[in-house]
């Protein structure tokens, strides 16, 4: 039988050894106990989660807003001054309902249309909205083939774009009466060559007159 002495000597030396085998694990593995632990947890059924850094959060991205002027209470007003004359619809055969209101469309990355394309087929009449007289028969490099027209007191302009060809005899200067045909819906200029409409605008002329400047009216608010 083995002395008492011995056993507890053994004991002491079991439990040393275990001290130093801890230790030895905290030096190498500082983490330890989480290590440990995280195991047990998943095995416990307690779900463990990750909070990523704030370097792996990816950033917030959104598309930059569009930015359109808005309509002035000027403009509101020539708008109800307008619609009083009842214009006649610039493309024939082309009724109220089938308008689209494309005034604040975008045109490439920072223009803003300020027009109403109104499609058709290719040679489809345009009509003169009302009576007044032609200020230009102008040919653009955007608006192709173009008319611009002024009303009876001059006042106002309307812009005829995208022409295929003008009405036999159109002149500068000539009066024109509402529902007479200025030209024909057509594809010149930037208009896609498949996609045949009229580019109708209306713009307030200024004190001098001007065909080419003025501010710009919605056409849709006018004629729906």
């Amino acid at each position: 039988m083995m002395p008492r002495s011995w056993i507890v000597f053994a004991a002491a030396l079991g439990f040393v050894a275990g001290m130093l085998v801890m230790a030895a694990v905290v030096a190498i593995f500082p983490a330890g106990a989480a290590v440990v632990t995280e195991p047990l947890l998943e095995a416990s059924g307690q779900k463990i989660t990750v909070k990523p850094t704030k370097q792996e959060e990816p950033s917030p991205v959104s598309p930059p807003p569009v930015v359109v002027p808005p309509i002035s209470a000027v403009a509101g007003m020539e708008v109800e001054e307008l619609r009083q004359r009842s214009l006649t619809l610039p493309v024939q055969g082309i009724r109220k309902d089938q308008l689209q209101d494309t005034f604040r469309d975008k045109r490439g990355s920072s223009r803003v249309h300020e027009a109403l394309d109104v499609l058709a087929p290719r040679n489809t009449p345009v009509l003169a909205v009302e009576d007044g007289t032609i200020a230009k028969l102008f040919l653009s490099e955007a608006g192709g083939i173009t008319i611009y027209q002024f009303d009876p007191e001059g006042h106002y302009a309307y812009y005829y774009a995208h022409l295929e060809r003008y009405a036999d005899g159109l002149k500068e200067g000539a009066a024109i009466k509402r529902g007479q045909v200025l030209g024909y819906v057509g594809t010149t200029g930037n208009a896609p060559r498949d996609t045949p409409h009229l580019h109708f605008a209306i713009f307030k002329l200024t004190s001098d007159k001007k065909w080419w400047e003025g501010s710009a009216i919605d056409p849709y608010s006018v004629l729906r």
